[in-house]
């Protein structure tokens, strides 16, 4: 489109006439909520959410601070800041595009720059909460074990370092510690990530740190802070330099960090905010008493079946979620794994038609404009198929019954590991354990054994299990020796 305006908040009035735009002032729009990790997924749901609030007007006390604690997150602060922390979300479907520029966060931290004053803005009496995006990986639990792992490098420097710290736990101890000695409440902290119990996991895992930088102070976290649990879901894909150019081209609009999502979102919040919260409730979210039954339905179905689509999918030169649902065997695993194997262990979940969820589900992966990249969707595997995958595995093995499909998509992840599909192009692994899993996928080949003897990501019972190893053995061969298409054929058999 000719005549594209930048956007900032000067340029709102002008933007209007292209999309949605704030209805609230942004530039009134306190840091009460201090968020760390502001990738696409945390602004195209949480600040949603809250833009959402502030736009029916009477939640003027709450808005959120973006803080990035890793190097690359520079690149956002150049970004937000030069756009007034504007950006535009676009909701694709088949039924089109909408553009809504969210105006929620009103101010960005970036932590290797300035780490006083992101410590300071957590200890102020005004911030009542801090909501957490840092993946999976980001709450250093040994998958084998269930425990802290203590002897992370990072974890290392920030115990070493209390009031240096780098990692967003030390962040959150030196914060903490000030206002113990300030005489201020602690403040909830809120994760955001996909993990079953997610507060409870940060609970566990962040007093485990803050017991070893203080007993004192753990004790005190302990008895006075609030960690609640909660599930989010809204598939958002990695922003692209053609998001950018279809936010330029189809609303006019000049965005360097615009956010493509989908129509659906889901949030549900274990109610528990000492200090207080927005009104969630008034714009969608549940509020419930125990979120247990939805993370399970959500992590297990959903993101297991991501896991299930992403690494065949590569394996047979696919690059994105809709391309690969419309192959006809792909679809029917997910379909297996989700109706046969995962349903039957699932508790029921309130309010909720599990059928018809399933059905979402293949809605949604199906979206042929979101064009979600299955390199995004295979991200950290090593800590996506030890929580999404593994625990309905592990249920099986107890319990018996079928676990083919799921089988199938650990040996589908093991050779995705070997680092090239069947026509030797290079396939992305951007994971923590990369050089260790490539290494012992290539090692082990065929043979499943030497990435099993990870301990901390499939313990001690699963290497033991011949239900799981004998089929996952079968089809590792099969996809080494025979190709991802006849091993999937063979599967489905």
């Amino acid at each position: 489109m000719a005549n594209a305006i930048q956007l900032n908040r000067a340029n709102l009035k002008s933007i209007a006439g292209r999309a949605q735009v704030p209805s609230f002032d942004p530039a009134g729009v306190p840091g009460s909520i201090v968020h760390v990790g502001v990738g696409g997924f945390h602004r195209a749901h949480q600040a949603v959410y809250l833009d959402d609030l502030l736009a029916q007007g009477g939640a003027r006390q709450w808005g959120l601070c973006g803080v990035g604690l890793l190097p690359h997150d520079a690149r956002m602060r150049d970004v937000l800041r030069a756009q007034d922390c504007l950006y535009t979300v676009i909701e694709r479907s088949g039924a089109g595009d909408r553009a809504r520029v969210i105006g929620s966060i009103g101010s960005f931290l970036f932590a290797p720059d300035e780490p006083e004053a992101v410590i300071e803005k957590m200890a102020s009496p005004g911030c009542r909460i801090v909501s957490l995006t840092i993946t999976e990986g980001g709450y250093y639990v040994n998958e084998g074990t269930g425990q802290f792992d203590s002897a992370h490098p990072d974890i290392r420097h920030d115990l070493e370092h209390p009031h240096a710290p780098k990692g967003a736990f030390g962040y959150l101890a030196e914060a903490l510690d000030r206002r113990r000695q300030r005489g201020l409440a602690p403040f909830t902290v809120m994760s955001c990530d996909n993990l079953q119990g997610n507060g409870d996991i940060a609970r566990r895992m962040f007093l485990a740190f803050a017991e070893r930088r203080d007993e004192d102070l753990a004790k005190w976290i302990a008895e006075n802070g609030a960690f609640p649990n909660g599930m989010v879901d809204r598939i958002t894909p990695a922003t692209t330099d053609a998001h950018r150019d279809l936010v330029r081209e189809s609303f006019g609009i000049i965005d360097g960090w615009p956010v493509v999502t989908e129509p659906f979102k889901q949030w549900v919040i274990e109610d528990r905010f000492p200090l207080g919260r927005p009104q969630w409730e008034r714009v969608g979210a549940q509020m419930v008493s125990d979120v247990h039954p939805y993370e399970m339905m959500k992590i297990r179905l959903l993101n297991a079946s991501h896991q299930a689509l992403c690494y065949i999918g590569m394996l047979l030169g696919y690059r994105y979620a809709d391309e690969t649902m419309a192959d006809a065997d792909i679809r029917a695993l997910v379909e297996r794994m989700m109706n046969d194997e995962v349903t039957p262990l699932l508790p029921p979940v309130p309010g909720i038609d599990l059928a018809q969820y399933r059905r979402t589900l293949i809605e949604r992966f199906g979206n042929p404009v979101l064009r979600d990249q299955l390199a995004r969707i295979g991200t950290e595997g090593s800590a996506r198929i030890p929580k999404f995958v593994l625990p309905s595995i592990l249920e099986r093995v107890s319990r018996g019954g079928p676990m083919r499909a799921l089988t199938f998509t650990v040996a589908a992840w093991f050779r995705y590991l070997v680092g090239s599909d069947e026509r030797g192009n290079p396939l992305p692994i951007n994971d923590p354990m990369s050089e260790e899993l490539v290494r012992r996928a290539r090692a082990g080949g065929e043979d499943p054994k030497e990435l099993l003897g990870i301990e901390k990501l499939f313990g001690s019972v699963l290497p033991k299990a011949p239900a799981f190893t004998n089929y996952l053995a079968e089809a590792l061969k099969s996809l080494h020796l025979e190709g991802a298409r006849q091993a999937l054929a063979k599967c489905l058999r």
